[in-house]
């Protein structure tokens, strides 16, 4: 089995991926459901199906302008449309450094796969995968991919302080429950997932 898999909260229609931003975006999002002013049109966001990744990336919501984590559920039809046109953030084997320069410049994706983690924190040999998605194709993900927004910032928070009381079972029993994501082999090729 790849080290490389997406492993995900999804159903037939859509996938889960995690996002923390600052109260008020988080405020205005949850809102409107979906993203508004103040979340910026102007830069890359990025989009993680692993909890636990994210947690990592956010501190738990302890980080300055990530004290809020939402579950964002998107389309699968969108998710894969944005991994099909993905471009990894590393080269991959045999792809030329120039070539790979120009894909990643003009890519409206970018795909990079970092070390799970555990419930503790610590980096497994899995890889987590994060997608990046470009200005160019923010308003997609905005105005058609996205079904609905979560907050989970009170289940962030109670599962944190049990982590900190050295709760484990109690932590496993909330994380929420991902599995390994049907990948389609266009789209494993493509991310060097084989």
């Amino acid at each position: 089995m790849s080290l490389k898999e997406i492993r995900a909260r999804f159903d037939g229609e859509t996938i889960t991926v995690y996002q923390a931003f600052s109260p008020a975006i988080a405020d205005a999002a949850l809102k409107a459901g979906t993203f508004v002013a103040p979340f910026s049109f102007q830069r890359m966001t990025w989009i993680k199906p692993s909890f636990l990744w994210m947690m990592e990336r956010c501190g738990w919501a302890t980080k300055p302008q990530q004290e809020r984590v939402l579950a964002v559920r998107i389309s699968r039809r969108g998710w894969e449309e944005a991994l099909s046109n993905a471009t990894l953030t590393s080269p991959s084997h045999g792809q030329g450094s120039e070539e790979w320069r120009q894909d990643l410049r003009d890519s409206p994706i970018r795909v990079q796969w970092d070390p799970e983690r555990s419930p503790r924190g610590g980096k497994l040999e899995q890889r987590s995968i994060q997608v990046g998605i470009a200005r160019s194709w923010s308003e997609r993900y905005v105005h058609e991919w996205i079904v609905g927004l979560e907050d989970l910032t009170p289940l962030v928070r109670k599962i944190a302080e049990k982590r900190r009381s050295g709760a484990w079972g109690a932590v496993e029993k909330l994380l929420p429950v991902e599995r390994l994501y049907p990948t389609p082999e266009a789209i494993r090729k493509r991310l060097g997932m084989d």
